[in-house]
């Protein structure tokens, strides 16, 4: 094979960092999923524990959806901005030492590949050739095993975690408010943890985890979620406290 095919087949095939990066949003995504699911089910099945009445689950479920899906992005922003000033300051850290030591920054390459199995010489060679085909690359990647292309953008994993959540609280939303009043409980409480099993299993699925184990997981955690809020709210309610 030469070298051009070889490049060919070397832009055309996934690689690792490409794969991991998209698991890891999906992997997110599902999270916030389920986020959405547990968090807005809880409110709405513990408001109609106190009321039949639509408006108030309405009500409470819109502002659960909204202060969610806010928080989750929120969080999901302050969380990646650090991470990417981390990265950023690595970055221009070794930028610096590369101009201002060389010669040591390539001993260290050396070292690095060498402590992979290279003979010296070798990792010599390995290290002087990537040196001269890209310095920062290279050594961000056999240090630090950053890329500098790869830097998540805080604005666009605040805006996926928002969006995840809200596809997440719209299940519980439609199972409360659709059904009619004498029911509408049961079936939400049945659409959640469905939807929850569902979710817990393609998490498990993506980390390579048993779907069986984690779906379960979050089947219970759900359900002692909705149980308890709808038992708190009926309490509320038949105390006369609201």
């Amino acid at each position: 094979m030469n070298s051009q095919a070889a490049a060919t087949l070397h832009e055309n095939e996934p690689h690792h960092n490409d794969i991991a990066q998209r698991l890891n949003w999906l992997r997110a995504g599902v999270l916030g999923a389920n986020d959405g699911i547990v968090s807005v089910a809880a409110i709405v099945v513990g408001v109609a524990g106190v009321t039949t009445d639509s408006g108030p689950i309405l009500v409470a479920g819109a502002a659960g959806v909204v202060g969610g899906a806010i928080s989750m992005a929120l969080g999901e922003y302050v969380s990646v901005s650090s991470q990417k000033d981390s990265q950023q300051d690595l970055i221009e850290k070794e930028r610096r030492e590369l101009a201002e030591q060389p010669e040591e920054e390539l001993e260290e390459l050396t070292a690095i590949y060498q402590g992979k199995g290279l003979s010296a010489d070798t990792a010599r060679t390995v290290a002087k050739e990537l040196t001269a085909h890209d310095a920062l690359g290279a050594h961000l990647s056999a240090e630090l095993n950053i890329n500098e292309t790869d830097i998540v953008s805080p604005w666009h994993a605040a805006l996926a975690s928002a969006i995840a959540f809200l596809i997440g609280a719209i299940l519980p939303m439609l199972a409360i408010l659709l059904p009619p009043e004498n029911v509408r409980v049961p079936l939400t409480f049945v659409a959640v943890l469905v939807a929850l099993a569902a979710t817990g299993a393609l998490g498990a699925w993506i980390g390579g985890g048993s779907k069986m184990k984690a779906a379960l997981r979050v089947v219970v955690g759900g359900a002692v979620a909705l149980v308890a809020t709808f038992l708190i709210g009926n309490w509320l309610g038949a105390s006369g406290i609201v």
